[in-house]
């Protein structure tokens, strides 16, 4: 078997089951209501915003793959590692319950990022993971990391990333499409500097010039979905997914919304009911993060993806992402040591 280089470069409700919804999955919203979400439910009105997200989020089934196919991490290691992910419906019309459950589907997961937390707590660390990226799927041979969800659900995304970067992942989060909309319009929208212009490939041709654009709803959804606009592609929809969140978390740590109890409530009362999480990670984790981040500001916050040895094509003839095997085996050396921050000074990723 070859590769051909191309070129470089089941869930359940915590409390009460509720309604079903045709909806798709993204990322963002797992990155902003594990560290923003867990910020003020650690600092502003404690019990009710608790209750409020500990009864309307849900819980993975099985989130981890059995402990003895896993890294094992260092008992004195305070940092954390969370998986967040994103699976899109496409046109199968399957219910939320449906794309978020555990086992196999016919789903992908259609957005992965690691996020990183240091023990010192100073600074959160965010890692974009090419959907296209060809790697070994443990069982199932070589293959795009996204097809990971279709072959074994969630515990086998988890046990696939684990394995690229030999480290252990500590807390698993999902989020369902719809309340990224919601948030979005909590916020009043956000704004984002565009470097391309393009316009969405959906009905709406929303139309997205080169400058500053406010992002709500609908709009921002095609923003970081799109990638058919561009050259690059995937390439692209990563770098505006990125900016995009850097963006909401701008916004939802800034001195306007943290001291504001309306919009506080608004943002967890919108974002918890689209939100699946690991059994381990309720409000009172969450909290206790928070507390430990209560420092965090958006300079805090670094973004990057994932380095790869540029595009390919598999035996059976798809277009892949080629695995950097020096850059996985350094990246993996810096989570297990927790010394990501001296890490990316060195190499200058695309932070």
């Amino acid at each position: 078997m070859s590769i051909k280089k191309e070129f470089p470069g089941e869930y359940v409700p915590r409390r009460l089951a509720r309604r079903k919804k045709r909806t798709g999955i993204v990322v963002l919203l797992s990155t902003i209501a594990v560290v923003v979400v867990a910020a003020v439910v650690a600092s502003t009105y404690v019990a009710n915003l608790a209750e409020t997200f500990n009864s309307k989020t849900r819980v993975i089934g099985e989130a981890f793959p059995e402990e003895q196919l896993r890294p094992v991490k260092n008992p004195d290691d305070g940092s954390l590692n969370f998986l967040l992910l994103g699976v899109d419906h496409g046109e199968s019309g399957k219910d939320t319950s449906e794309l978020l459950k555990s086992g196999a589907s016919d789903q992908r997961s259609d957005s992965i990022m690691l996020m990183h937390i240091p023990e010192d707590r100073k600074g959160v660390y965010v890692m974009s993971i090419m959907r296209d990226l060809y790697t070994e799927i443990p069982g199932y041979g070589s293959h795009k990391i996204n097809s990971a969800m279709s072959l074994g659900g969630v515990p086998l995304v988890v046990q696939t990333v684990e394995g690229i970067l030999d480290t252990k992942i500590d807390h698993v989060a999902m989020v369902d499409f719809d309340g990224f909309k919601d948030l979005t319009a909590a916020l009043g929208g956000v704004t984002v500097h565009n470097d391309i212009e393009f316009t969405s490939t959906d009905s709406k041709k929303h139309h997205y010039p080169v400058g500053d654009v406010v992002l709500e709803g609908n709009k921002a959804l095609r923003f970081v979905r799109e990638r058919k606009p561009f050259i690059d592609g995937d390439y692209q929809r990563v770098r505006n997914q990125q900016k995009f969140i850097k963006a909401v978390m701008t916004e939802l740590l800034s001195k306007d919304t943290l001291t504001n109890p309306a919009t506080v409530f608004e943002v967890i009362d919108k974002v918890s009911p689209y939100l699946a999480l690991d059994d381990g990670l309720d409000a009172a984790t969450a909290a206790g993060i928070g507390l430990q981040l209560k420092d965090l500001r958006a300079s805090g916050i670094k973004m990057f993806t994932l380095p790869t040895a540029g595009l390919g094509t598999s035996p059976d003839g798809q277009s892949i992402v080629l695995r950097d095997e020096q850059a996985l085996l350094d990246l993996g050396e810096a989570l297990r040591t927790d010394t990501l921050k001296a890490h990316l000074d060195r190499v200058d990723l695309d932070q």
